[in-house]
């Protein structure tokens, strides 16, 4: 293993991976797919409104002043577009228009590869996840929850079938 390499923070955003897909599965999905798919679909988009908690990577005092800029600016401004994508998805749902499942797809395509980027170059280019401070509880515990939503978001767009049902 390469010295840099925090194996503690590695296994705990694995576990809450794990966990988040494993309540997943066994609550979550059991759930959301019996409910008509734009339902469900604004219920899982409302998880991720909230991902404007991202923005606190470019608050000084909650993260160290050590932390780069460029890597806050883009997971901050990253996660603010996705929530308000998924805002604007659930909108679109909750007033059935047209372009709503476009925009579901949209937001979830980009949510899903704002996560991921943010996960490569924060192992690629921040050496110390330390230096997140309070945001620490963002990448261990938050994202690995908003990826298996993607990941649940994803099922139900391609989910075959009627576009009422989820099921």
């Amino acid at each position: 293993m390469p010295a840099n390499f925090n194996l503690p923070f590695v296994l705990s955003v694995a576990g809450a991976l794990l966990a988040s897909a494993v309540v997943a599965v066994l609550y979550v999905w059991p759930f959301v797919r019996a409910m008509p798919r734009h339902e469900a679909l604004r219920l899982l988009a409302a998880f991720h409104a909230f991902r404007f908690l991202g923005m606190n990577f470019m608050v000084a005092g909650f993260v160290s002043a050590e932390l780069r800029p460029d890597f806050a600016g883009e997971v901050g401004w990253g996660d603010l577009i996705a929530a308000t994508l998924a805002l604007a998805s659930m909108a679109a749902l909750t007033w059935r228009w047209t372009i709503a499942v476009p925009t579901v797809w949209i937001f979830n395509v980009w949510g899903t590869l704002d996560l991921l980027n943010a996960y490569y170059v924060g192992a690629t280019r921040i050496q110390n996840p330390g230096l997140f401070g309070a945001g620490i509880y963002i990448p261990a515990l938050y994202v690995p929850l908003l990826l298996v939503g993607h990941v649940l978001i994803f099922m139900l767009l391609l989910k075959p079938g009627s576009e009422e049902h989820a099921s």
